[in-house]
Formats: structure tokens, sequence, C-alpha cells
């Protein structure tokens, strides 16, 4: 299988220095997730050698009101040039802005058509300023059952939705399997259906949200889909390890990178 692997620096070996973490994904030829940049310092991921698949894409801000979508455009710009310091490959957006625990920073139960037609000029905008800076941002879908209550545009139906309609190449689908199967299954046909516009797979099992192997997620058989579908870009482990770290990321790259 061809895919690129990355894993998610935050979520594993979370007593160790995230310099320590980095530097140990690269040296087992992982490329590398990251969560929010200002947490973190860019020189010393500058200088880590490591390869970055994603990072959030913004610090606050909304899709589907003005005033959120201005803070995420501001935001977004200025994480455009961290990105481009640090040669990160995707930055990630929401429909609104997650707080602890990932709760939406501005939950919102109910969807209209005016927050529709609004999130997608948001992203009209946030593909011109991927065209302006040469970067890519991504659109991850997330689920309501259990990780992410309250935020809108969560579902990948929706998330496939709005970056279709704008159908540009700067703004792509971060597609969480994780995700995907607690909110709505039947992920291989999901995957078939989004594959024009994905820009990166996420995967972690259910339940736990630990690695692949862990849980319900036939993974084997999504991971050959994919393949026999042309998909050859990156999946990244966005998942707690269930023990060893390690061996969690050798369960997964077993499925996705078999010898």
């Amino acid at each position: 299988m061809a895919f690129t692997l990355a894993a998610c620096a935050e979520m594993l070996w979370r007593d160790r220095p995230m310099e320590w973490r980095v530097k140990r994904l690269t040296e087992l030829g992982f490329q590398v997730g990251l969560w929010n940049w200002p947490d973190h310092d860019l020189a010393m991921l500058e200088r880590s050698g490591a390869t970055f698949s994603i990072m959030n894409g913004y610090l606050s801000g909304r899709l589907a009101d003005d005033e959120g979508a201005a803070e995420l455009l501001r935001t977004a710009r200025q994480t455009a040039d961290v990105g481009l310091r640090l040669g990160v490959a995707r930055l990630n957006l929401h429909g609104t802005g997650l707080g602890e625990g990932g709760l939406p920073v501005t939950p919102c139960d109910t969807v209209s058509g005016a927050m529709w037609m609004k999130a997608r000029d948001t992203l009209e905008r946030i593909a011109d300023l991927a065209e302006e800076k040469g970067v890519t941002f991504t659109l991850e879908n997330l689920n309501l059952a259990v990780d992410h209550p309250g935020v809108p545009f969560a579902r990948a139906e929706d998330t496939l939705a709005l970056v279709s309609a704008v159908n540009r190449p700067g703004l792509r689908l971060n597609l969480d399997l994780y995700h995907a199967q607690i909110g709505e299954g039947n992920l291989i046909e999901l995957c078939r259906r989004a594959l024009p516009w994905i820009g990166e797979v996420q995967v972690a099992d259910v339940p736990g949200r630990c690695e692949p192997g862990t849980g319900e997620i036939a993974y084997a058989g999504v991971a050959r889909a994919l393949e026999a579908m042309g998909y050859d870009g990156p999946v990244g482990m966005e998942a707690f390890a269930s023990g060893d770290p390690e061996a969690a990321l050798q369960a997964f790259r077993g499925i996705f990178a078999p010898a």
C-alpha cells in the first residue's frame, strides 16, 4: 500500500516532552500531526527534522456568522504563515472553535439555511487564502454523540457537502473515520463518495479512540478498499495508545503499510 503514515504527537507518550515525541515519531518513520501551534516551541519544531502532516489551521472563530468568520479568517491567515514556516502539509478547520474537552466554544443545535450559505462563503474565502499563501486547508468531520456535541457542520455528510460545493484545490476533507463510525458508519462507501476531495484520512478505533485493531472497525478491509479505489494519500493515526505507544504504532503500520 502506498499510503503515507502519520501520527498525532499530542495523543502519544503524554508523559514525555513534545520535542521527544516529535523526534521519536520521526525516527520511527512517521509524519507528525499537531493540534494548536501556540502550545509549542516553534523553533524546536523547526529544528526537529520532522515532516508535519497536519495541524489546526485556526485559533478561534466560526464558519457561519459574520463575526465568527472574520475571526476564523484572521487566525487562519496567522496560522498559514506558521504552517509555511514549519512546512505543514494541511491546516485543519472545524465548524466552530473547540474548547476544553473538545466542546464547542459556541454550541449550535440547529443549523439554518442562512448558516449553510455563510459557511460556504467563509470556506470560499479560506480557499482564496489558501491560493494566496500556497497552503492547503482541510475541513474535519467530528462526532456529536460522544466527543463534540453542539458542533455545527460536524457530520461527514456536512463536511463533504461544503467542501464539494466549494470544490477548490486549497480546501480538502480531513476525513476522520473514528468520528464517522460513531456518527454515520458505512465507512467504505463514505470514502468512495468523498474520494475526490480527501486531503487526509484519520483513524482511531471505536469505542475508546485507541489504535486500529482495538475496537469494532474492520480497518484492514478499509485499507484494502482505499487502495482499490486509488487513494494514495496520507493516513494519520489520531488515537490514544491502548498500551505501549510503539506497539500501537506498529499495529497501525501493520494494517496500513503491511510488509
